[in-house]
């Protein structure tokens, strides 16, 4: 490892290993709130249902062969990816005829998406 290098890791870290008591006490059982969340994140962590997740957040609903020509795909890996974002909670569908339209589930999903793209293009 280079002298550089080193001197990198070792700026990020704790020179002494100690803590503030009462922060940690406040802080650490509330962490678990965030349980389940990890999900959500993991579902958008694929780049075809983020693809998908984003196209929604430009029309409000789409139809599975929309979304299957949108991504470059089947309708069945489609309507695949579109069916773990509704078992995820992050989208709906509705039916009509033989048509299935998605859409997302709520006003968080498209915040979510929204700031993540906006935090994206902050970096670039």
């Amino acid at each position: 490892m280079s002298d550089t290098l080193l001197k990198k890791v070792e700026k990020d870290t704790c020179d002494s290993f100690c803590f503030d008591e009462e922060k940690v006490n406040r802080i650490k059982p509330r962490v678990e709130e965030v349980a389940g969340v990890e999900m959500i994140f993991k579902a958008l962590s694929d780049a075809t249902r983020l693809k998908i997740t984003y196209a929604l957040t430009l029309e409000e609903e789409l139809c599975v062969c929309d979304v299957a020509n949108i991504i470059g795909s089947t309708t069945a890996t489609a309507s695949h990816h579109l069916r773990l974002l509704r078992n995820m909670g992050l989208a709906k569908y509705r039916k009509e005829g033989k048509l299935v339209f998605y859409s997302l589930k709520d006003e968080h999903v498209y915040q979510l998406v929204s700031i993540a793209l906006i935090h994206s293009k902050e970096g670039a």
